[in-house]
């Protein structure tokens, strides 16, 4: 009994695995005979529809995977993307009763009809980048043809608000050779769902829209799909890397007017920082096409903040000759006076070197000034004057205005008199001190009038020396009055210069970057 249930256990399992086999061998040769007999008469050249008048419906969609680059100097776009294909083929449906297990088939896209759809902004050597795959058609005749391909295509790469700029890039799909009235078009949304990020771009939306066409040649429209991928660029490697440089050179440039003239290193400093910018303009001019339809917004900011330098340095050849004018070539015009050392200083809150200083009081009375803008000089050529002495017994000195000038006891030069008269006393200087009180000091002796009465001629030379000598000292007080003052107008030209710059550079930073439309956003959107 046992060995009958184990024959019966052992001839079960021998039939199914035999009817498992038979159903195998008998789908392969289904699927082998559903090709056999759909490809008998099949005409890829044929458009699979009943009506040769009515068009075939095909619809488009597109699966976006990734932005590989935008080359914006050739003005190519280049995505990874998936086509997806949909129509009806009456000629590759079939009963599925007539062949079991036969679900659905795979033709290559060079045995059956495909539709001609093409990129026609195509910028690939080849034209047509997509890889010809399978198509998948069921027993309804449905057939689905999904190429995927790497697309270059051609877009107008609007570069006036770099790097803040949003670029539109289109793909525009259609049929080759058939009209609307053949190949009916229809679109379908992109998608997304795989899209994997770009570093430098964000990619906003793919909005898609059918459009017909009509030719000049032809009365039939020409549909087609236009798909739009928008997208901004991410300003953070452009702003790390080209802005905040140039904003800390244009910076610098500022420094030239805080720099002292004597220095000597203005001039090399307005140099070095115009170089750095054209080096930075250089690097932008790589990237941009070469394109005349507008100005990028960074070139804007470069050519502006150049501007600034270069009129630094034309401003600071200007403060330069000011410091070191030569006092022999002129004084200061009255206009160039009151404008720079009285309206400009004035405005800027800036005091001319020594205006605060206070006079001190020296012994005897006489005051000295540490500093003086402005000082008073004998018109004549002695600053001891030598006059002829009253008929009074003794030398006089006199003291006016705290100033002390003593007049020795001798006629003027020439005269065959006596340079001192006679008298017990040699000769007195009065002195008036802080408190009022005067002194007098016996300067002249007997002996001494004796010895002054022999060296007339030595003393008169002397005198004729130190003459020449204090002459030489007012001079020089004079040419260093007027080196002071144009000095101090250097010295206000530079800070005006400072001032105008630094609110001129400001404002040129927030107007053409605010100009931006989407700075904003995209500030808070890379930088946080």
């Amino acid at each position: 009994m046992e060995l009958r249930r184990g024959i019966g256990s052992l001839f079960v399992a021998v039939h199914l695995w035999m009817s498992f086999c038979c159903q195998g061998c008998h789908g392969g040769q289904y699927q082998r005979k559903l090709f056999r007999d759909l490809m008998v008469d099949y005409n890829r050249l044929e458009r699979p529809v009943h009506n040769d008048s009515a068009p075939i419906v095909v619809e488009l969609g597109l699966t976006l995977l990734q932005i590989i680059d935008v080359d914006e100097k050739n003005q190519v776009l280049i995505t990874n993307a998936w086509l997806q294909l949909y129509w009806t083929d009456i000629y590759l449906s079939w009963n599925p009763e007539n062949y079991p297990g036969v679900q659905n088939l795979r033709f290559p896209s060079n045995q059956v009809w495909v539709p001609d759809i093409l990129l026609y902004n195509s910028a690939d050597e080849r034209f047509d980048a997509t890889f010809h795959t399978n198509v998948l058609v069921n027993a309804t005749g449905s057939c689905q043809y999904i190429p995927p391909g790497i697309l270059k295509s051609t877009c107008y790469i609007d570069v006036r608000w770099f790097p803040f700029d949003v670029q539109k890039c289109d793909l525009k799909f259609g049929s080759w050779t058939h009209n609307g009235w053949l190949l009916d078009l229809q679109m379908m949304d992109v998608d997304i769902s795989t899209y994997i990020p770009n570093g430098e771009w964000d990619l906003v939306g793919v909005p898609a829209k059918r459009n017909e066409l009509y030719y000049d040649c032809c009365k039939e429209p020409y549909p087609d799909v236009t798909y739009t991928v928008t997208m901004r660029r991410r300003t953070l490697y452009y702003g790390t890397n080209l802005l905040i440089p140039c904003v800390l050179i244009s910076g610098l440039a500022l420094l030239v007017f805080l720099l002292p003239a004597d220095s000597g290193e203005k001039i090399s400093l307005g140099i070095t920082v115009l170089l750095s910018l054209t080096v930075f303009m250089l690097l932008v001019a790589e990237i941009m096409p070469a394109t005349s339809d507008s100005v990028p917004l960074i070139a804007q900011y470069f050519a502006s903040t150049m501007m600034i330098v270069g009129l630094s340095v034309v401003v600071t050849v200007l403060v330069l000759q000011f410091h070191h004018h030569d006092p022999h070539g002129g004084k200061m015009p009255k206009w160039v006076r009151v404008f720079l050392l009285n309206w400009c200083a004035w405005f800027l809150r800036m005091k001319k070197p020594g205006e605060d200083r206070k006079t001190a009081v020296a012994p005897c009375g006489v005051q000295t000034f540490k500093y003086s803008q402005q000082q008073t000089h004998h018109s004549s050529t002695s600053s001891i004057p030598m006059s002829t002495i009253p008929s009074q017994t003794s030398p006089q000195s006199t003291t006016t205005n705290g100033n002390m000038k003593l007049y020795f006891g001798y006629h003027s030069m020439g005269t065959d008199k006596a340079a001192f008269p006679p008298s017990t006393d040699s000769g007195v200087v009065m002195c008036s001190d802080p408190n009022g009180s005067t002194t007098v000091h016996d300067i002249h002796s007997e002996q001494t009038r004796t010895l002054l009465l022999e060296q007339v001629p030595e003393i008169t030379r002397i005198l004729e020396e130190v003459q020449y000598i204090a002459s030489r000292f007012r001079e020089q007080d004079e040419c260093e009055s007027i080196c002071s003052e144009w000095k101090f107008a250097a010295a206000v030209v530079d800070r005006l210069c400072l001032v105008a710059f630094s609110l001129f550079s400001i404002i040129c930073t927030v107007t053409i970057l605010m100009s931006a439309p989407n700075f904003i956003e995209a500030v808070s959107k890379d930088f946080t």
